[in-house]
């Protein structure tokens, strides 16, 4: 009788094992027996690293429009982990599981420079890449009173009065910072750094006289743009926004520089999910509508693959590790 008893539960722990690798495990988003992903069947966690109506919530609030076109079963539920320049978000973003249904948008060279110079709390390998959204080109700006016409111009008065110019930039170990630090590297200038807590505060501060020059992107420019001289784009090629702008390429000077918006996942998310958000997100990018909201919007959308964005990552880090360590702001 015992020998019976046994033989039953060794063919029921049998049959559970069998039943449990047909059905899958749903809840994570595993295949279900038809061989398909059951993904998404909750709605998905979406941080975001600065403000409600900033740049980067303006660009995701658009992308949301087309998500729920392309992906309607679930939304997003839109989380903001704001403060030291991102690296909050990008850490929280890091920080939690990898389960599919959290997501978030990063900044380069944002989430590059914080670890190295700021020892944040992530890593540039603490994530799986979605894509890249958008390729924001940086300028040098001044007031439309200003005695300077050309880029050329500044860094001639700058080398004649070592620090006597003052420069705006929104926050340290962010694009704005990596461009003026690239600047100084190419050129041999002396500014006085200013730093600002946003683009709204240094675009009011250039237009009040309070700084000399500014670096900022052109979808910050573009809000003061008839109150501000555009004297060069730091791009290969002329930005569609400020199409009589040069860039410093074709006036003499080697300098690119940019701020690119992307998305991610926690690193060890399923890569079945992250194949199936990489498609979600591609259709997105390739929509028309979507193409035309972006510029509506003052966005400069430019795409890139998961794979290619997280090789640009890496060829930033790369660039922005010479540059810290040439002027000691290395941490880690």
């Amino acid at each position: 009788m015992n020998k019976r008893k046994k033989l039953i539960a060794i063919i029921l722990g049998v049959a559970l094992i069998f039943s449990m690798t047909l059905t899958g495990c749903n809840k994570s988003g595993k295949n279900d027996t038809s061989g398909k992903l059951n993904y998404p069947t909750k709605p998905v966690n979406m941080i975001i690293a600065f403000t409600a109506g900033g740049s980067s919530d303006v660009q995701a609030r658009i992308m949301q429009k087309y998500w729920d076109k392309y992906v309607p079963q679930q939304n997003w539920v839109f989380n903001y982990k704001t403060g030291a320049g991102g690296a909050v978000g990008f850490a929280a973003i890091a920080d939690s599981a990898p389960d599919g249904y959290t997501i978030g948008g990063v900044n380069t060279p944002h989430m590059v420079l914080q670890p190295l110079g700021q020892g944040a709390q992530f890593k540039i390998d603490d994530f799986e890449y979605i894509c890249q959204v958008v390729d924001d080109p940086q300028v040098l700006a001044v007031n439309n009173k200003s005695k300077f016409k050309t880029w050329q111009e500044v860094i001639d008065y700058a080398k004649a009065n070592p620090g006597k110019l003052k420069v705006g930039i929104v926050g340290t170990f962010t694009g704005h910072h990596l461009m003026y630090l690239d600047l100084k590297d190419k050129t041999g200038v002396e500014l006085t750094q200013v730093v600002y807590k946003g683009a709204a505060d240094q675009n009011a501060a250039l237009l009040g006289g309070e700084i000399d020059v500014m670096i900022g992107n052109v979808n910050d420019v573009m809000r003061s743009v008839d109150q501000m001289k555009i004297l060069a784009v730091a791009a290969d090629e002329r930005s569609s926004f400020l199409p009589d702008v040069p860039t410093f390429k074709e006036t003499g000077l080697d300098l690119v520089s940019d701020i690119r918006r992307g998305f991610v996942a926690p690193k060890g998310t399923d890569p079945q999910i992250i194949a199936y958000l990489r498609d979600a997100f591609k259709k997105i990018n390739d929509d028309p509508d979507y193409i035309a909201d972006m510029k509506k919007a003052g966005q400069p959308q430019a795409y890139l693959s998961g794979e290619d964005f997280e090789k640009y990552v890496h060829d930033q880090d790369a660039h922005a590790r010479q540059l810290l360590t040439k002027y000691g702001l290395m941490k880690s």
